[in-house]
């Protein structure tokens, strides 16, 4: 590739989100709804699985993590996207938007790995139920949360590095409200297959790894639930499950639009990753708590005594 200009890129400008000049009031309202919505949300989870001594178990030690990832995981753009509405200033520093990016991938592989422990952890307690103590022990629980941590760090390592480690000297236009892979690559002014490939078959395997092993793990537990004799069994085993298998759908359907298609269309990439870093973590805590009597008795007893009692 030529190269366009010998000075090196020290900002990039965000564009924002296509074709939605003139609605910077009405973009802040909704991003700043959603924002609050998911931490309040994922707080009150955190609340009621820390405060509650019979939601201390291995699912909802997982269902604990999930709400610390929802939390940041939005943090990553939304500030970001909120204040440039607000100052009409869409300026990122360099060191910013390669942060941006790192803590983006690393949040968002955990919260792959994450989802696919819990799916083992369903798998344990519905087709293994005397062992499931024995099978998710505290230490194989602690084990496997420090491996989504180690494993997502590296993930996001590499891609930080390969798409960095570019010259950008210009154009200096993202065509997005953050700093992400498919944005920045056609920025820089030297070769990209390297990295190109490299970050598609990092994203893809990844992904594909996870919901295989999502897959299998659901498949023994369908088999599982069919062997259940009662009806109202059947019924109460899938509803540990249901909550689970929205959340991927909702996790997994971005993933696929953004990284794991050939052409790119920065609109609908734009509205994709809304959709992904605002709205699903938004929802997670109402898909986790609306059917969990557990969840609702311990955030109301939580409410209604005040933490300190909680603690006594």
């Amino acid at each position: 590739m030529e190269m366009r200009n010998h000075t090196p890129v020290t900002m990039f400008l965000l564009m924002g989100i296509p074709y939605t000049k003139g609605l910077e009031n009405v973009l802040f309202v909704f991003f700043l709804a959603f924002y609050l919505l998911t931490l309040l949300g994922n707080l009150l989870i955190l609340l009621a699985i820390l405060t509650s001594s019979t939601l201390h178990t291995p699912m909802y030690f997982f269902l604990g993590n999930l709400s610390v990832f929802d939390i940041f995981f939005p943090s990553v753009s939304s500030p970001q996207m909120m204040l440039s509405l607000t100052w009409q200033s869409w300026t990122i520093s360099y060191q910013g938007c390669a942060c941006q990016l790192f803590f983006y991938h690393f949040l968002g592989c955990t919260e792959c790995f994450l989802y696919t422990v819990m799916a083992y952890d369903r798998f344990a307690a519905i087709c293994h139920p005397l062992r499931y103590t024995v099978v998710m022990n505290p230490r194989v629980c602690a084990v496997m949360t420090l491996g989504t941590w180690m494993g997502s760090c590296l993930h996001a390592s590499v891609l930080t590095f390969l798409i960095f480690k570019l010259p950008y000297c210009g154009p200096h236009e993202v065509d997005s409200y953050f700093c992400d892979i498919p944005v920045l690559l056609p920025l820089a002014c030297a070769d990209t297959s390297l990295a190109q490939t490299v970050s598609f078959t990092n994203v893809g395997v990844v992904a594909l790894l996870c919901f295989l092993l999502i897959l299998a793990s659901y498949t023994r537990i369908v088999i599982s639930i069919l062997k259940i004799s009662s009806s109202a069994g059947r019924r109460r085993a899938f509803s540990t499950c249901s909550a689970h298998l929205t959340s991927i759908l909702l996790f997994y359907g971005p993933v696929v639009l953004i990284y794991l298609r050939p052409a790119s269309s920065p609109w609908l990439d734009s509205v994709v990753q809304v959709l992904n870093n605002i709205v699903t973590p938004s929802l997670n805590p109402l898909i986790y708590t609306l059917r969990n009597k557990d969840v609702k008795l311990a955030l109301r007893k939580a409410l209604i005594q005040g933490v300190p009692t909680c603690g006594e």
